[in-house]
């Protein structure tokens, strides 16, 4: 290896895949390449939708194991879901997952003890029915929960499982909806309030922080020489994809993360808790330095891969090539509607969805490939035209990460929906931000503007120019009335 530079594991567990990719940084390179790739498949028991987790943890091992000699390892993945752990440490059942039904109603029983427009003023968190907090509520007169002695969000349960040391990431944290992004600490007063027992939770950690050393029983399991700590990283992983946003100094820019989930917004030095903002449905989650990322949730490729799921898996890039053949905005859906919240019955949901509005019935696959694009183009743009407005925080251009930089047709859709410049990459987002804090944890990377000039030196981007005017775009928004 050359001198000065060191190697970093990070564990990037998404919604449909779970990854162990080795990022290598020095002090002008950063270089990644993929240990091990595995899938993240939910199983339906009969009391409902879990996450094979001990499945996961078998997927980190083995990439651990490939990766190889590693300077520190981090680990990041989905908000909100956690696990129970009781008395002795031991994992009681399998993570539920964010899109079980068992909190459908639950909101409404909270917002009976503290309003939804309070709750937001004191939290900043949008209303999502997934949202830790509901899960928590609709748990809490469960046997399993009677017996829980502890609560870990899933990056800080695979991070315990390596270590043994127990602790809650804050960028994470801060989707539980039971966070002040004032104090960036718990809020005991919404707690309180709801009887909802912090105790539970195990101490804040901040990106950065040591979390541990790997134990010697994933020692011997995966071949490592120790001690290898275990650093913190932004552990929610749309945290560690801004972080690696590859902004230029001074720039003013929005972010589109995408994936699974498209989260479209702003880095913020303070939080927007408006009424206004919370009507728009926008949160305002913790970032690296002090930072509030102020986005949307959108439902992103999500709809894409369910299309794709129903269809036999076909092949996307055949799909893409055919769908760009289609008609500009032909018909077009709601990306945000929960309605395509829970899997199953895609294509026959969006064309009902067109039916529903009155516009054309996409027929085809690839005119449901369409449709979805150019519907979730129009979401990017509402999303970055309303948090410009609502924080009053105009921007110039658009950065793209996440694996939808693979999408050129989404890149350029999104650039004409939001009349603004896209510059996408870089695809593991989640990844390199996950390994530059641990770098800089280690002293080879300096503050979150040093650590964005490393990225714009060295990864590949690619800016794609809005084409024609966006009135069209506003026409579909009427059509939809979603302006």
């Amino acid at each position: 290896m050359s001198a000065g530079v060191k190697s970093y594991a990070a564990v990037d567990l998404g919604a449909s895949s779970g990854r162990v990719i080795v990022g290598r940084v020095g002090p002008d390179s950063v270089q990644l390449s993929e240990a091990h790739r595995f899938p993240n498949r939910p199983v339906r028991v009969p009391e409902g939708l879990r996450w094979d987790v001990l499945a996961l943890y078998g997927g980190v091992l083995d990439g651990l194991r490939a990766a190889g000699r590693v300077d520190s390892v981090g680990v990041d993945g989905w908000a909100v879901d956690y696990g129970l752990l009781d008395a002795d440490g031991a994992l009681l059942g399998n993570p539920v997952h964010y899109r079980d039904s068992r909190t459908e109603g639950v909101a409404e029983k909270v917002w009976a003890t503290v309003p939804a427009a309070e709750l937001y003023a004191a939290t900043g968190i949008q209303y999502a029915p997934f949202n830790t907090l509901y899960q928590l509520t609709a748990a809490r007169s469960t046997a399993q929960f009677a017996r829980a002695r502890r609560v870990l969000l899933v990056p800080d349960l695979l991070t315990y499982w390596l270590t043994g040391e127990q602790g809650t990431e804050l960028t994470n944290a801060s989707t539980t909806q039971l966070i002040d992004p004032r104090t960036r600490d718990w809020s005991y007063e919404v707690a309180g309030r709801l009887g909802v027992d912090l105790g539970l939770f195990a101490p804040l950690r901040q990106p950065g922080d040591p979390a541990g050393t790997l134990r010697p029983e994933v020692l011997a399991e995966t071949g490592l020489s120790g001690p290898v700590p275990v650093t913190a990283v932004g552990s929610h992983d749309t945290a560690s994809a801004v972080a690696a946003v590859p902004a230029a100094a001074g720039e003013r820019f929005a972010y589109i993360c995408t994936g699974t989930w498209s989260l479209a917004g702003l880095e913020l030095p303070a939080p927007v808790l408006t009424e206004e903002s919370r009507a728009a449905n926008f949160t305002n989650e913790l970032g690296l330095d002090g930072t509030v990322r102020y986005l949307r949730n959108i439902m992103g490729l999500w709809l894409l891969q369910e299309c794709v799921r129903a269809w036999g898996e076909p092949d996307l890039g055949v799909l893409l090539r055919q769908a760009a053949t289609v008609p500009t905005l032909r018909s077009v859906v709601d990306a945000g509607d929960g309605a395509f919240l829970a899997p199953g019955r895609m294509p026959e949901r969006i064309a009902q969805a067109c039916r529903a509005s009155g516009q054309p019935v996409p027929g085809t696959r690839a005119e449901i490939t369409r449709c979805i694009l150019d519907s979730l183009a129009l979401a990017h743009r509402r999303a970055v035209l309303a948090a410009q407005r609502l924080a009053d925080h105009p921007v110039d251009v658009v950065h793209l990460v996440g694996g939808g930089t693979r999408n050129a047709l989404l890149c350029q859709l999104t650039a004409d929906a939001c009349g603004l410049p896209v510059v996408a990459g870089a695809t593991e987002a989640a990844a390199l931000g996950n390994v530059l804090v641990q770098a800089r944890a280690h002293g080879l990377v300096g503050d979150l503007a040093a650590l964005r000039r490393l990225l714009t030196r060295t990864q590949p981007l690619t800016r794609y120019t809005p084409r024609g005017d966006t009135g069209r775009w506003r026409a579909a928004e009427d059509r939809l009335g979603t302006r």
